[in-house]
């Protein structure tokens, strides 16, 4: 069952600008915008091939704004209007069955009077920013409403790159005693998500610092502060993800050097048996022959000279390839 209606709203806030917010509904949204000392939210939800009037015609969204909420997978990034600023983000679902490395974005319009956010996707973040709402932890200006989201959307990907530094490291301690074959489907799947996230993630630190250079009222010192710390984040996190990255690449190196020192020395008994059981083939060999002549071949203990003979060779060619250390 859908959580917005048919224009996409799936939540909106008033708030008063002292850290105290409301609900409101279409009506509120329809009467105006907000009061001078206080700003609001509105939630939507982006629907394909759906109209979306009052989003398209009345929010107050730069034209260019509108065109870029139509991408569902945004690369980050922050666009200053001469009525608002512009801001793609992106984020990671931390629900059961959500792949690490599946980002969504999350585009915010911020203006004088209101914040504006579009999702194409379900983001735990947003939700988890609303109860916090609902338990009446309100921003108290638009700056401190996009720390916020910013700080939460950091903090769900702090989660994952701990998680894929934790697999590296175990890993590694199963490099000595685990199988190639086991071990290398493992290594593939934590270098694969190790790139993407960072593909995704490093614009963001570009996006929140650039948005830290708003100059707007409602954007204050403590705003800008929590914005460069949550890209300063971001930038460790890239930074951890290229140390997962190449941990991986490591790790995969040492288990095809093993498997090949394995193969080498399967090889190197391969070799040394049939180096030994060469001779005495092609020479038990000779002796098999039905012709005349055969050394031996009426005397009675030809066939025990011959055996002797034979297993002395053996012990002669072992004895030779030990001492050249050859196995």
């Amino acid at each position: 069952m859908n959580s917005y209606d048919a224009e996409g709203l799936i939540c909106a806030w008033a708030f008063d600008g002292k850290g105290a917010g409301t609900r409101i509904g279409w009506p509120d949204i329809l009467a105006g915008p907000a009061p001078a000392e206080g700003f609001r939210w509105l939630h939507f939800n982006h629907i394909e091939n759906a109209p979306q009037q009052w989003l398209k015609t009345q929010s107050g969204l730069d034209p260019s704004a509108l065109e870029a909420v139509e991408e569902p997978e945004a690369r980050p990034r922050c666009v200053f209007y001469a009525d608002g600023a512009f801001l793609s983000l992106r984020g990671i679902n931390l629900h059961r069955n959500a792949l690490p490395e599946e980002l969504i974005t999350v585009h915010v319009w911020v203006d004088t009077r209101q914040v504006i956010t579009v999702r194409h996707e379900p983001l735990s973040a947003l939700a988890d920013f609303e109860d916090m709402l609902a338990r009446g932890r309100c921003p108290r200006t638009q700056g401190e409403f996009v720390a916020e989201l910013a700080m939460r959307l950091v903090d769900r990907l702090d989660a994952v790159v701990t998680s894929l530094i934790d697999q590296a490291d175990e890993l590694e301690d199963d490099v000595p005693k685990a199988q190639s074959s086991e071990l290398l489907p493992r290594i593939s799947v934590l270098r694969r998500v190790a790139i993407k996230l960072r593909r995704h993630i490093a614009p963001q630190r570009e996006a929140l610092n650039h948005f830290s250079l708003e100059d707007d009222d409602w954007l204050g010192p403590k705003d800008r502060n929590r914005l460069r710390d949550a890209a300063d984040r971001v930038t460790r996190f890239a930074e951890e993800l290229d140390s997962v990255r190449e941990r991986a690449a490591v790790i995969r190196d040492q288990m095809v050097d093993r498997r090949a020192e394995q193969m080498n020395q399967s090889m190197l008994v391969l070799a040394v048996v049939t180096v030994v059981f060469a001779p005495l083939t092609l020479i038990s060999g000779m002796f098999g022959m039905n012709v005349g002549g055969i050394p031996g071949e009426h005397d009675g203990e030809g066939f025990w000279v011959v055996s002797v003979i034979l297993v002395l060779l053996g012990l002669f060619f072992l004895w030779a390839f030990r001492r050249l250390r050859w196995i």
